[in-house]
């Protein structure tokens, strides 16, 4: 990353657009082009693709268990899909072209309907060349509220990601070249997180939403001016508050912390150089009324409780720069096959519980994310851990993992370094 601009850009004050609510349960999201000032104000504007006129777009809120529907308007001249990341949906609105829905063609309009089963911090992107899309910005929060809020002052998101560009602001459109492909992504040279709040009090209780929606980038992530806990990852509420220390999310996940304001609030992104600011939220005033209490528990999300599994399957990841010789015919491969093929990875019945082992035969950290379902991550000790839709397994590792099959349908199972789906490493599972 080139830090003078990198710095600069974190001057900006990147506010998200105001939440969305549904009116009478319909949001309605027009996919176009649009124009973003991502550098200082003295350097040029941007232009991308985004929602509603924004980049990101507008935030959804809408309310667990109640039915919503989303008309998705293609104002491009492209085609695209929009998934809604995390959220445990019926399969034909997921979002995901020549699996479960044919293209929003340019012009076209296509209505989205479900039923958000969880309260928790979730996002929406377009799943259509999505390694090009999202890295020009076709990405927005989705929160489902919590039925009982838990007791703070504000309620704030953090939307993170990073892109490449030129000096004259203009995104580079080297979206798919091979070297990128082949290592870690097409990375940003500049980032920037996006706030729904920009000013709070010392002594304020807040829930920041934390959301990575880059393509390729990890975000090893520190908050100052704080002292809390970590609640909730991928939008599932941990059974005990975590203490907060340095976060890491891959590209997809989401961790919701609560915290107390203690001074000037920066969020950084951590590297081998040092801190690089991603954004800085105002502190002005003093909440006096706050009194000191213990952070609760969010409410647990309903799901089934995992039996005996019936299979265990690996998955190994394979290829990429400096990686093995595998059979399929792209850069990347899961056991020896590239892409998307006729039979799936697994294919189970429904209510069925699998363990899944995540091999990482390669040189580069991958984060895999299944689509329609959670899973546990299992400890080094055999017990389950926390419930994830994306997991991030670093070079050279291996993680098992376990899922309830509850949800029927064709669900994608990809790495959700986006570079490195469209280079392969993608398959799909069936759950009858």
């Amino acid at each position: 990353m080139n830090r003078r601009k990198f710095l600069a850009s974190a001057s900006i004050t990147a506010v998200l657009p105001m939440p969305t609510f549904a009116a009478e349960d319909i949001f309605r999201l027009r996919a176009e082009a649009v124009v973003q000032q991502l550098l200082p104000e003295s350097d040029p504007a941007t232009a991308m693709l985004g929602f509603n006129g924004s980049m990101p777009g507008p935030e959804l809120r809408m309310r667990r268990g109640e039915r919503v529907t989303i008309e998705v308007e293609n104002g491009l001249d492209e085609g695209t899909a929009v998934h809604w990341h995390g959220i445990r949906l019926e399969n034909q609105m997921d979002g995901v072209p020549m699996l479960t829905q044919n293209l929003i063609n340019p012009s076209e309009t296509l209505t989205y309907s479900f039923v958000p089963p969880d309260a928790g911090t979730y996002w929406y992107h377009s799943h259509y060349i999505s390694y090009e899309q999202v890295a020009r910005g076709m990405m927005g929060a989705l929160i489902v509220e919590d039925e009982t809020p838990p007791d703070v002052d504000q309620d704030i998101t953090v939307l993170m990601s990073d892109w490449r560009m030129s000096e004259d602001g203009s995104l580079s459109d080297t979206f798919a070249d091979r070297h990128s492909v082949a290592h870690g992504g097409y990375l940003g040279n500049v980032a920037r997180a996006f706030l729904s709040s920009d000013q709070v009090r010392s002594g304020d209780r807040v829930r920041f939403r934390l959301i990575n929606a880059a393509t390729n980038r990890i975000f090893p992530l520190s908050i100052s001016g704080v002292s809390g806990s970590v609640v909730a990852l991928d939008g599932m509420a941990l059974a005990e508050p975590r203490p907060l220390a340095e976060l890491v999310l891959a590209p997809a996940q989401r961790a919701d912390v609560i915290v107390d304001i203690t001074g000037p609030v920066g969020f950084d992104m951590m590297t081998r150089q040092g801190a690089y600011r991603l954004a800085d939220l105002a502190v002005s005033g003093s909440n006096t009324l706050r009194q000191p209490q213990p952070i609760a528990v969010l409410a647990a999300p309903d799901l089934q409780t995992p039996g005996e599994a019936t299979q265990h399957l690996t998955l190994t990841m394979m290829g990429g720069a400096m990686g093995g010789r595998h059979d399929g015919d792209n850069i990347w491969a899961f056991n020896n096959v590239s892409d998307l093929q006729d039979d799936p990875f697994g294919s189970f019945e429904r209510g069925e519980t699998v363990r899944i082992t995540l091999v990482n035969d390669t040189s580069f950290p991958h984060g895999i994310h299944l689509h329609g379902h959670h899973f546990y991550e299992v400890g080094a000790d055999g017990a389950l851990g926390d419930l994830r839709d994306t997991t991030l397994v670093d070079a050279g590792e291996s993680r098992d993992i376990i899922c309830v099959f509850d949800n029927p349908g064709r669900w994608l199972l990809h790495c959700h370094m986006l570079s490195h789906a469209v280079g392969g490493m993608r398959t799909w599972v069936n759950v009858a």
